[in-house]
């Protein structure tokens, strides 16, 4: 059984806009990156996938069940973290998340006490009771994965969980996710166009543009070692490129670096030859890796996209 699956999955606003393209995957359990810069159809597939969207063609499933006919069923064993501020002033993160609860089905006792079972992971036990109005922005997104996951859900949805916060915060909200896939066992999405938030918790990655898949797969083969070597010395980053040239190595500049193609071993002896030879202060070398960067290069854009 899929987590996810969906087969030329496409949802159009009007004419003009295009939010998903015909977009065909299938989803594994384990902690996704669904990355993309804003406005790729990240969120719209995430509101399709609860059975808050409906596609305009296509077809998808959730844990087996078809988002266009067991939306209700799908919300029960999903828990969804909206990326917007959407919370109730005046009510207590306690009072909050305990209704959620009950709205998921749990009885009024059990509620409870899964409520301030969630409320310790998210670490806001002592706040517990406070107004909501009264919480800082890390606060709010840390009520909010607590409503997602008071119902013990089989996959959630994080739909840009870090989204208001400062470094420190960021770096407290992506622990806590890794925790919550891990620890727990909970299939978990992250929706975020922070490339670098996605490498830090993720161990699969889906890479969309303009509503289509670029890529599906694992974390690790986007970011292996490449056949490139890259050198970087104090100065002289010309002239080592253009004497490697000489003794038949493929080199360009880029700034102080000197990106060397590494097809065997040759380059190496070559490079420490050129340095010598050339008398420079060699301050760094390491195989390049690759880098998620790389995806969204010289894609084909310039039309409007939703969200």
């Amino acid at each position: 059984m899929s987590l996810i699956a969906t087969r030329a999955l496409t949802k159009r606003y009007g004419s003009a806009v295009t939010a998903l393209d015909d977009l065909t995957l299938d989803v594994e359990p384990g902690i996704i990156g669904l990355v993309g810069a804003n406005g790729a159809g990240k969120s719209t597939l995430l509101k399709i996938l609860l059975g808050l969207l409906e596609p305009t063609s296509g077809e998808a499933t959730v844990l087996d069940l078809d988002v266009r006919h067991d939306g209700s069923k799908i919300r029960g064993l999903v828990g969804y973290m909206p990326e917007h501020d959407c919370l109730p002033p005046d009510l207590s993160a306690t009072e909050f998340v305990t209704h959620m609860a009950q709205m998921s089905g749990l009885p009024r006792s059990a509620a409870r006490e899964r409520t301030a079972d969630v409320l310790r992971h998210v670490g806001l036990y002592e706040e517990r009771y406070r107004p909501i109005s009264g919480y800082s922005t890390g606060m709010k997104q840390r009520v909010k994965l607590a409503q997602a996951l008071v119902h013990d859900p089989r996959l959630l949805l994080l739909d840009e969980p870090t989204n208001g916060l400062d470094p420190a915060g960021r770096d407290e909200m992506l622990e806590l996710v890794r925790r919550t896939g891990s620890e727990f066992g909970i299939a978990t999405i992250v929706a975020s166009h922070l490339l670098g938030e996605i490498e830090r918790v993720c161990t699969f990655l889906l890479a969309i543009d303009a509503g289509r898949l670029l890529r599906a797969a694992p974390l690790a083969s986007f970011t292996e070692r490449t056949g490139t070597l890259m050198v970087e010395v104090e100065e002289g980053a010309d002239a080592l490129a253009a004497r490697l040239g000489e003794v038949g190595a493929t080199a360009e500049v880029d700034g102080r670096t000197v990106l060397v193609d590494l097809p065997d071993e040759t380059p190496y002896d070559l490079l420490r030859d050129a340095v010598a030879d050339l008398g420079l202060a060699l301050t760094r070398m390491e195989q390049r890796r690759g880098r998620l960067e790389d995806l969204f290069r010289d894609e084909p854009g310039g039309r409007t996209d939703a969200a």
